[in-house]
């Protein structure tokens, strides 16, 4: 399982996995007790996938956050969010030593590492990033304008559709 379905809601502790929609919001089951619940719209709903740090140059994005605490920790568990924010901080230098100090909190901090820790803990430990294949995207690309020809939605070089004949074939059913 990735992060695009993993949800953090504002006022519930944890995290959530993505379930099914329903009429007014979702189904997430949480990551701490197994309990599902309901979410609707009034909630403040985040993907860990859409999530990202602060740093002094750039924003790194969670997933790269949690590689980096997976690689330190060689695929183990990270330390606990429970220390002294002093600890924490040594910590989150040594993993991002780059990270904006006035912009991230303790708190953040802490929470990072609970969620690394929770998600361990929970057997998701795929932090990479998804690859969209052509495929996928071509098929993206059909269902959005169902009336534009399929050479015309996938942009392919020109060695490609040549070699092919796409582009001579395309063409001539342009002109007609």
């Amino acid at each position: 399982m990735s992060l695009e379905k993993i949800l953090s809601i504002s006022g519930k502790p944890g995290l959530y996995q993505l379930k099914t929609q329903t009429r007014n919001g979702f189904l997430a089951e949480s990551l701490l007790d197994g309990k599902k619940i309901s979410v609707s719209g009034r909630h403040n709903v985040s993907l860990l996938s859409e999530i990202a740090i602060y740093t002094l140059t750039e924003e790194v994005p969670l997933r790269d956050v949690f590689l980096k605490i997976s690689e330190k920790e060689e695929g183990g568990e990270a330390i606990s969010h429970k220390e002294p924010k002093i600890k924490l901080e040594e910590y989150f230098f040594e993993i991002l030593p780059d990270y904006d100090e006035d912009r991230v909190y303790a708190s953040d901090i802490k929470k990072i590492i609970q969620w690394y820790n929770l998600l361990h803990k929970n057997g998701i430990t795929d932090f990479s990033a998804p690859e969209e294949t052509e495929e996928k995207i071509e098929k993206d690309v059909i269902k959005a304008d169902p009336k534009t020809p399929k050479a015309a939605k996938v942009s392919t070089t020109k060695a490609t559709s040549v070699a092919k004949g796409g582009a001579s074939k395309n063409m001539a059913a342009r002109k007609k």
